[in-house]
């Protein structure tokens, strides 16, 4: 029964998708520019989602370095950073499904074109646009996951930190986080990183695009 059900949501989605696509397609933007958008879309997030991760790497430093603030409140600050966290880190995965969503069906209708051509000339060189193309694409994609894969673990370890201090909100506990904080901090700088590589990949791609 769940397969069935899974079948039909695919069709559903795809259906729905043809119709977007085409909705914008008369109105003259084809699925390459809307490719660009998306990445473009894509780029705005992860560059959003860093500077979301540092702010809570600096809220947690803040409370770690507590000096007899008010602790309840320095906590609340942590919680509410974790939870925009979350909420950044889900935007930049939505949104780069919504690049692969419309990578897809660009290069299916590329490809399905090209055996609409009758000179063999313009068929050769755009065959070879359309791979080009791809290659670029796998890379770029390739690239925004890998930085994808790196926010779980610094969510994982931001919540845990939050739902210790929530049942263990006392002067002497936050000493002992200093390990958790220098593990986190070596996580963020690493997804930093890999963001900051996404970002390079789409900015190069876009220019592509735009000029191919």
């Amino acid at each position: 029964m769940k397969i069935y059900l899974i079948i039909a949501v695919s069709v559903f989605l795809f259906s729905c998708q043809s119709v977007y696509y085409a909705a914008w397609e008369k109105v003259g933007v084809e699925k390459r520019d809307i490719l660009i958008d998306r990445v473009e879309d894509a780029k705005d997030s992860q560059q959003d989602a860093q500077k979301q991760f540092s702010s809570a790497l600096e809220q947690l430093s803040a409370l770690i370095k507590y000096d007899g603030g008010e602790l309840q409140e320095a906590y609340e600050l942590l919680k509410d950073e974790f939870e925009s966290s979350e909420k950044a880190a889900e935007l930049v995965s939505d949104r780069i499904n919504k690049v692969e969503s419309v990578a897809e069906a660009l290069f299916d209708e590329w490809s399905d074109e090209l055996e609409k051509y009758t000179n063999a000339n313009l068929r050769r060189d755009s065959k070879k646009r359309l791979v080009n193309t791809q290659q670029r694409y796998k890379a770029l994609l390739s690239s925004m996951r890998k930085a994808e894969a790196k926010m779980p673990p610094v969510l994982s370890a931001l919540r845990d930190n939050v739902l210790y201090l929530k049942h263990n909100l006392n002067a002497n506990v936050i000493g002992s986080l200093q390990g958790e904080f220098n593990g986190i901090k070596s996580d963020i700088n690493q997804l930093i990183d890999e963001m900051n590589k996404a970002i390079k990949e789409s900015t190069t791609f876009i220019e592509a695009m735009q000029t191919q």
